[in-house]
């Protein structure tokens, strides 16, 4: 969320910045409310708050006036009666504020982050800019298929029996397929918190409305979550594990020597892909459930675009020890996330599909989700408390990798080579083939 203050005195700036990102003023709206109206919502409670200050002044004067009566043994009943007045507008007053108050949030829920200014304009992914290609797509001497037709002839993926048990965009995983799965997330754990100096966490799956809110996933992206119900207990399903990762520290005030905190947990995540009618129907690519492991870091202000690089680079890293060849890629305005001020998209090299796919994001939100979640920290002891830049990345999107190493590995039998790197996780397995009857 964006800082009131910040809002209101930059009217041209926030329509700029919507511009930039294909929207508008007059398309962001809250149970009736235009974005257009913050700046008449906010003048009414700039007035508002003058005048119960006023009235407040008032009734210290009086009450110092009452006070004085009553020592000189006088009538103060006009006072008292006028103060009584004055009471009944303030409570009316402060009715007002709270209501108004809850308008100009309810907008500002909806309003975006600011893109960096390195970030590239454009309306949607074709103003993305490629930063760097790594490595050299395989090349076959047949044709390569896709793995919708790989896993099933493996017999190691089997999207029929999902699709019976729980319909369209499930998979169930079998014998080497669930275990390459396993062997995926622990080689990516393995990395990251041996190596890149992740503390691993295991958070819940079911959160709170607040929570939801307090990342950006509220009230925005309601449409694409799943929710379930205990009572009158309300939980939302996790769609990524940067909900509760970044949650961690809400409502909390940190010490600078504890940042940068670098969080990593693998969880399942579950997506209603509300939006994404028809597309990606085949495969893993667009699943209701699939794995991950997430990147979450808190930090400061000043190294929180250092610490996007770096976080880049750490998922960058599985994929180098995958031999998996991918590009990085800069997300333009247009196509950037809600609570993201600037994303990397890292993409990898899928035969099967010819082309590069997305496979993890890296976002800096700076102090966007940090602001709902009220996450802040003193620079040094006794100073007044700052927000923190929160950012968040898959290192990687587990489905996906199954995928990159499916189609990346296959030969010309139909078998797949398990690359060198997870073959330890896989007891020194060397080849997936199909099981001879």
């Amino acid at each position: 969320m964006l800082d009131l203050k910040y809002v209101v005195e930059n009217r041209e700036r926030i329509e700029e910045m919507l511009t930039r990102r294909g929207q508008s003023l007059g398309q962001i709206e809250a149970s009736g409310i235009g974005a257009g109206e913050i700046w008449t919502l906010d003048a009414r409670r700039r007035r508002d708050l003058q005048k119960v200050e006023e009235l407040r002044h008032r009734q210290r004067v009086v009450g110092e006036e009452i006070a004085k009566l009553g020592r000189e043994k006088q009538d103060s009943s006009a006072l008292k009666a006028e103060m009584k007045g004055v009471a009944d507008e303030i409570k009316g007053l402060e009715a007002s504020l709270a209501e108004l108050d809850e308008k100009l949030k309810s907008v500002l829920l909806l309003i975006p982050n600011v893109p960096d200014a390195s970030v590239p304009v454009g309306a949607d992914a074709a103003a993305n800019a490629e930063i760097r290609r790594v490595g050299e797509p395989p090349r076959f001497d047949f044709e390569p298929k896709a793995h919708w037709d790989l896993g099933p002839a493996l017999g190691i993926l089997d999207f029929e029996r999902a699709a019976k048990i729980s319909g369209a965009r499930f998979t169930v995983m079998m014998d080497a397929g669930a275990r390459l799965e396993r062997a995926l997330i622990q080689f990516m754990l393995d990395l990251q918190t041996r190596e890149r100096g992740y503390r691993e966490v295991i958070p819940p799956y079911l959160v709170t409305s607040g929570t939801m809110l307090g990342t950006g996933q509220l009230p925005k992206f309601e449409g694409d979550l799943f929710k379930t119900k205990a009572g009158e207990r309300e939980l939302y399903l996790i769609p990524t594990a940067e909900v509760p990762l970044t949650a961690l520290h809400a409502d909390e005030i940190l010490e600078p020597d504890q940042l940068p905190l670098k969080y990593v947990a693998f969880t399942p995540c579950f997506r209603s892909e509300a939006g994404s009618y028809g597309k990606d129907v085949r495969g893993l690519i667009r699943q209701h459930q699939f794995h991950k492991v997430e990147l979450v870091k808190l930090t400061t202000a000043e190294t929180s675009m250092q610490e996007l690089e770096s976080m880049t680079a750490d998922a960058e890293e599985v994929l180098k020890r995958l031999g998996l060849a991918y590009r990085v890629v800069v997300l333009s305005t247009g196509d950037m996330g809600f609570n993201a001020a600037k994303t990397y998209d890292i993409e990898v090299w899928l035969p099967g599909q010819n082309g590069y796919r997305e496979i993890s994001s890296c976002s800096n939100c700076t102090d966007f989700q940090a602001r709902r979640s009220d996450i802040r920290y003193r620079p040094e002891p006794k100073a007044k408390p700052r927000f923190v830049h929160t950012l968040n990345g898959s290192g990687l999107a587990i489905g996906r990798t199954l995928i990159a190493v499916l189609e990346n590995y296959q030969q010309k039998d139909g078998s797949v080579v398990v690359p060198e790197v997870l073959r330890p996780y896989m007891d020194g397995r060397e080849r997936i083939a199909a099981k001879v009857p």
